[in-house]
């Protein structure tokens, strides 16, 4: 089934008081908040125990969790040592998962850097099939590594790109950015069909199953001639995208995937509001 989340503890959790992410699994509960992605952005820094008793609350709260790898991963990097760092990345990222009861992973595939589009492309996809391998080696088949739409036009992860990134492995899905993509187009998704159009690319490259069950990004997002700029808030009335069309298109095709909300502080709150708007069924 379709679910709604958040990354991260907003704004209104620490206000009420809270200062723990294990209160986060009951907090949720409350709101209705599906999904809980915790993020190892800046770096693994959670223990064993930590991740078992994050995943006690979380089921006892029939709160799901997911996890995002570190953001400084790139596959498109020319150092091979570089490239076993990021997949050493991916791997610690989903033994976390693996005591915390979730099953799956968001990963930045890559940043363009001095080289040319294609030529970093390119690279990015020999070592993501390397990678894959690994999580076979790992016994990870099971995880969804799910590869992002990146916002800024310097980095690795278009909609084509992450599309064609997704078919190296039955265990690679998309997470589609909206935001990101909207950024890194300069706010071309404004219609429900803009948003089909998207997941058009997807879906004339994948499975179906992948695309029903892929992972979504979404917040509004400043963006300026390189791209992303920062995630702002739903109370925002100049940048977008809006998640009403994007709403309609999940209905039109019958998906089910999980919704992460990135707003900027804001990520419970406009959880619940994506969430109402879908059970309206617009």
């Amino acid at each position: 089934m379709i679910k709604f989340g958040v990354a991260g503890n907003s704004n209104i959790f620490f206000d009420e008081g809270h200062t723990s992410t294990l209160e986060a699994a009951k907090w949720c509960k409350e709101r209705n908040i599906d999904v809980f992605e915790y993020s190892f952005g800046r770096g693994i820094n959670i223990g064993d125990n930590a991740c078992m008793e994050l995943r006690k609350e979380f089921e006892a709260n029939g709160v799901s969790l997911t996890v995002h790898a570190p953001y400084y991963i790139n596959f498109a990097n020319p150092d091979p040592e570089m490239i076993a760092k990021s997949v050493l990345y991916v791997l610690n990222s989903l033994k976390k998962l693996t005591l915390m009861g979730g099953d799956r992973v968001v990963v930045h595939p890559a940043t363009q850097g001095k080289a040319e589009r294609a030529e970093a492309v390119a690279r990015t996809k020999d070592n993501l099939a390397i990678l894959a391998n690994e999580v076979e080696r790992f016994n990870g088949q099971d995880f969804k590594i799910c590869l992002e739409t990146m916002g800024k036009l310097a980095q690795i992860g278009d909609a084509a790109e992450t599309a064609e990134f997704c078919t190296l492995a039955p265990f690679f899905y998309p997470c589609i950015d909206f935001g990101h993509l909207n950024a890194r187009t300069f706010g071309s998704l404004k219609t429900k069909d803009d948003f089909l159009a998207v997941f058009d690319v997807f879906l004339n490259k994948l499975p179906f199953e992948k695309v029903r069950d892929m992972h979504i990004h979404f917040s509004k997002i400043m963006y300026g001639n390189k791209g992303e700029i920062k995630h702002l808030t739903f109370a925002d009335t100049e940048y977008g995208p809006e998640f009403e069309p994007l709403c309609e298109a999940i209905l039109k095709l019958g998906l089910n995937p999980y919704i992460i909300c990135e707003s900027d502080g804001t990520q419970a709150e406009d959880t619940v509001t994506m969430k109402n708007i879908y059970l309206s069924g617009i």
